[in-house]
C-alpha cells in the first residue's frame, strides 16, 4: 500500500510503498530512493548499502527534496 509523505505545507515529497518485508522509499516522480528491510532492521540506499540501523526512508525522502 502506497502512502504519501508530506512536508509541513502538505505537498507530497514522495511515497513510501509497503511490500511485506520491504518498505520502499520513493521521490515524487516515481524513482526509487532505497529501502528498510525489516527482518534485518536496517535502511539501505538505492545501491543497495546500508546506511543505518532502524527505519530512516522518510528521511531518504527529506533529503532528495535538498
Amino acid at each position: 500500500m502506497k502512502e504519501p509523505v508530506k512536508d509541513f505545507y502538505g505537498v507530497i515529497l514522495g511515497w513510501l510503498d509497503d511490500q511485506g518485508d520491504k518498505i520502499v522509499a520513493t521521490d515524487f516522480y516515481g524513482v526509487i530512493l532505497g529501502f528498510y528491510k525489516k527482518s534485518t532492521d536496517t535502511t539501505h540506499d538505492f545501491y543497495g548499502r546500508i546506511i543505518c540501523q532502524g527505519n530512516a526512508v522518510t528521511g531518504l525522502i527529506m533529503n532528495a527534496k535538498e
